[in-house]
């Protein structure tokens, strides 16, 4: 096994860690105490990995620096949960209570299909004034109800949106009467939704397992285990459309067509936008002869993604098929233009649907290019049999019907799918889907208040800055090295008191410290790899921070039946990253970061982040790295208060030819103030080394 150099990742690209101004600061005084002196928790002088100190400039200047260990687990938007009804920031209220204040009331209730049968999440209610165009937005309660207050008189239109359901509009007219006006709205499915009950990182960890082992024995050829794995596996998730994928492309190296066409056909109807099975389903239908059904999925795949060559060239095949030799040329030049010297088979397709369309000279040229890319092709002599033909020709052509004629009869002889290779498989087993390759469904027609979204989250995080100075918990950290299949190795437990806090010690400047109760260095975490700094990557939504990442919203999706906001952001190449780095030795460097995050619709809190790397980082041999972090309210009853703070982290990680999982759970929350009196005993911290996965 090689030996790993002990690594720490700091997101504070101005300075290596060791060095920073700040990281041999004695502790602040407001944090003596916190837990038993015996422990030294507060000791930093000695050891600048355990207690990774770095200021955050929040100024005009955008100096931002917050150090990070490998991955940044987010307290984010952590913030006492005052918002209410008339909050200006919340989209909802969370009773039905009101302050009519002179104006109407409007009750919403929101049904699914039927008047009787009220819907079983939470949707998004936009009341629009149609004289002034301004609109307010609330969210149902868990009565699937929204209550608006102090409507004043005039023409609105109500819209409610929901996640797989079409998005519904009416108007009502609010006349001298306070109401309130009681007003019904019935959501119809939507057919194109994608079924957010088959998602396969919902998978029971049976079901992933046979999965990964089954995608392992396709890649080998080994068809009859891989049908064994995935029977076990669809019996426990028969509404997965990646399974269902993964039958159909079994079905298809069998050549069993109608079995092959089956699951397909029921994957795509499971998920619209599955890349692989839409690209799956329309070679197979170019293979049974229905060209029809092929062109319409691989329309279908086009729009998912346009950039894919394989896709236009096969589309163009469909057309050529069907005689419809413009369309043909034009996506057969998209495969070309797209794919370059990858694209070559197109050549075959453009020749042809040139020559049918009586541009003998541009078809030839199309067809000995093809010839000079791949002159070892199996097709090769089948087209110069054709390139001999054509020339030959006698170019005074008796008409141009039997020249037509003519061509069709001869270009029927090179099927342009022979030169292409069997399909594979280019799936992700040992990690969650790429945030690019995960196309969630979101509600139909809803336009996204951007605005709201991005300062009520930011104003979240603020919030997390002014009203944390400190807060405990336990770290349970869980460490896995990887297989091929994802299957763990080797297996390593830690258990650690754990303390962050985020502070302003001058006007707009951000201090953001973490400790552990061991003086942990890089070399004592397992395989010497360091996981520090769970306070930075909420704050890539902080008004201070966000300039430097690009963000779209990507409209309203559902998280455990709760509404939220998609919101997607990238590292800009333009602007300085000072969220993420890999320290290596003495050697620091950052690595963009992308993702997604999901904000609730009622009160912008962030409940889940998802982030990976914009591109690989091959100088340190970091091929790939995915986050998802999970957050909830955290209850201190003392304070009377709640705060959102990160319930569990997770990555997954190729570094230096190596697989790794690792897993961080909290729990045992405290807050500490600087005139907190409260304290608690700590349980001693305590580990489990090189446990044995067990044999499976």
């Amino acid at each position: 096994m090689n030996r790993v150099e002990p690594l720490l990742i700091s997101s504070c690209t101005g300075a290596p860690a060791h060095k920073h101004p700040l990281a041999r600061q004695s502790r602040p005084a407001s944090c003596r105490g916190c837990f038993d002196g015996r422990k030294r928790l507060w000791d930093t002088s000695s050891d600048v990995f355990m207690a990774l100190r770095c200021a955050i400039a929040v100024t005009s200047s955008r100096r931002f620096c917050g150090l990070v260990c490998f991955f940044c687990c987010l307290l984010t938007s952590a913030s006492a949960q005052r918002a209410g009804l008339n909050d200006p920031n919340s989209l909802r209220g969370n009773s039905i209570a009101y302050d009519s204040d002179g104006g109407a009331v409007i009750v919403v209730t929101v049904f699914t299909e039927s008047s009787k049968v009220r819907l079983d999440r939470q949707s998004v209610v936009r009341l629009l004034n149609k004289r002034t165009q301004t609109a307010v937005w609330e969210t149902t309660t868990d009565r699937s109800e929204a209550v608006f207050g102090s409507v004043q008189y005039g023409g609105y239109e109500i819209e409610v949106s929901a996640v797989g359901f079409l998005t519904a509009n009416s108007e009502l007219e609010v006349g001298s009467s306070q109401g309130p006006f009681e007003i019904n709205v019935v959501l119809e499915r939507d057919p194109a939704a994608v079924n957010l009950n088959v998602a396969d990182d919902a998978m029971p960890s049976r079901a992933r397992k046979n999965t990964r082992r089954a995608v392992v024995a396709l890649r080998s050829g080994n068809l009859k285990a891989a049908q064994k794995r995935l029977g076990e596996a669809y019996k426990l998730v028969p509404t997965s459309a990646e399974l269902n994928f993964l039958l159909g492309y079994l079905y298809f190296l069998e050549k069993d067509f109608e079995q092959a066409s089956t699951y397909l056909d029921y994957a795509t109807s499971l998920n619209p936008r599955h890349l692989q099975a839409l690209a799956l389903l329309g070679r197979l239908e170019l293979e049974r002869g229905d060209f029809r059904t092929a062109s319409s999925a691989l329309e279908q795949a086009v729009a998912v993604d346009a950039e894919y060559w394989l896709l236009h060239d096969l589309l163009a095949e469909a057309y050529l098929k069907q005689q419809n030799y413009e369309k043909a040329r034009d996506e057969a030049q998209l495969a070309i233009q797209k794919g370059n010297k990858q694209a070559t088979p197109a050549q075959l397709v453009l020749g042809q649907a040139l020559l049918n369309l009586q541009r003998d000279q541009e078809g030839l040229l199309a067809l000995k290019t093809y010839l000079e890319d791949s002159p070892g092709s199996p097709m090769a002599p089948k087209v110069r049999d054709l390139i001999d033909e054509i020339e030959k020709r006698n170019p005074a052509r008796s008409s141009d019907t039997e020249n037509k004629q003519e061509s069709t009869t001869a270009s029927e002889g090179v099927d342009p799918l022979l030169a292409l290779g069997e399909p594979t498989l280019a799936m992700k087993g040992w990690q969650p889907p790429g945030i690019d390759d995960t196309e969630l469904s979101v509600a139909s027609r809803i336009n996204c208040p951007y605005e709201k979204v991005i300062d009520g989250s930011g104003e979240r995080v603020k919030e997390l800055v002014d009203d944390v100075a400190r807060f405990s918990a336990i770290e349970e950290l869980l460490h896995q090295r990887l297989n091929s299949l994802g299957d763990p190795t080797r297996t390593e437990t830690r258990k650690f008191n754990y303390v962050a806090s985020i502070s302003e010690t001058d006007p707009g400047l951000l201090l953001v410290d973490e400790y552990r109760a061991e003086h942990l260095s890089p070399a004592g975490f397992p395989d010497q790899i360091a996981t520090n700094g769970f306070a930075v990557l909420a704050l890539v939504f902080h008004p201070r921070m966000r300039d430097a990442f690009e963000m779209k919203c990507e409209g309203l999706g559902d998280w455990h039946g709760q509404a939220t906001w998609l919101v997607r952001f990238e590292q800009r190449d333009d602007r300085p990253n000072h969220i993420h780095a890999y320290k290596v030795g003495g050697a620091v460097y950052p690595v963009g970061l992308k993702g997604r995050a999901w904000i609730t619709a009622d009160n912008f809190q962030i409940v889940r982040i998802e982030a990976e790397l914009v591109k690989p980082a091959p100088q340190i041999q970091l091929l790939a790295e995915h986050q998802i972090v999970e957050y909830g309210p955290i209850p201190f009853q003392k304070k009377n208060t709640v705060l959102w703070l990160p319930k569990s982290a997770e990555i997954y990680f190729d570094f230096r030819k190596h697989r790794f999982y690792r897993r961080h759970s909290f729990n045992h929350y405290m807050l500490f103030s600087v005139d907190t009196d409260e304290k608690r005993k700590e349980p001693k911290a305590s580990h489990t080394e090189n446990i044995p996965a067990p044999n499976t």
